[in-house]
């Protein structure tokens, strides 16, 4: 063997160590990120991947880093929740369908749950920016079909969100299905047949982002 060849063996061999390593802490993060929240440390992470601080640093400079390689594929799939409850052509039903696996979704991944109840940050932001068009085209097509409430506003949206949260972290120990019978309770309330005027008007958004930030 030459030495241009067994130099060349050599950095596939490091490029290939290097990728299972690089899947190794991507694996080990998102298996915690989900049990434990972003909060999971890096310390546990390297445990979790067998690998040491500086092979994490290498390939993650920081931890929002691994947060976004870890949590893309799990944005990816609520807005292709959303896409296909906007393809429905019941627009209340793919509303309803819409809530229901996307929170199945946060009880599995409290790491996405995590980001999607920040406020604020850059991951937060970009969430909020491609969802927020899908949530008020979902809530207009219901609305146009006349099962869903007329003054419901995209600005109730949060606050459906954050009743269910609560009911999944208190009761996730004891009844971990009980978040689905929270959910259909409100979904109920939201038809358009059940609907007596509302005594206020919705948050303003800045209300909620007031709300939002007493929550964190």
């Amino acid at each position: 063997m030459t030495v241009t060849s067994a130099t060349e063996s050599r950095t596939k061999t490091l490029r290939r160590d290097a990728q299972r390593n690089r899947e190794r802490i991507v694996a080990a993060a998102r298996a915690l990120f989900a049990r434990d929240g972003l909060e999971a440390s890096v310390d546990d992470i390297t445990r979790e991947a067998g690998v040491g601080m500086g092979t994490l640093y290498r390939h993650f400079p920081t931890k929002e880093e691994l947060i976004d390689a870890v949590l893309e594929d799990a944005f990816d799939e609520v807005v292709g929740l959303a896409e296909l409850a906007l393809a429905e052509d019941d627009a209340w039903a793919g509303l309803r369908g819409f809530l229901e696996q996307v929170f199945a979704l946060r009880v599995e991944n409290r790491g996405l749950k995590d980001v999607i109840a920040a406020q604020h940050g850059p991951r937060a932001d970009a969430m909020r920016a491609r969802m927020q068009p899908l949530l008020r085209r979902m809530i207009e097509r219901a609305q146009s079909q006349r099962s869903l409430r007329r003054d419901f506003a995209p600005e109730d949206m949060p606050l459906v969100f954050w009743t269910v949260d609560r009911v999944i972290e208190t009761t996730a120990a004891i009844a971990p299905e009980a978040w689905r019978r929270q959910l259909a309770l409100q979904l109920d309330g939201l038809r358009a047949e059940a609907a007596s005027p509302l005594p206020r008007p919705p948050l303003t958004r800045a209300q909620l982002d007031r709300a939002a930030g007493r929550r964190r």
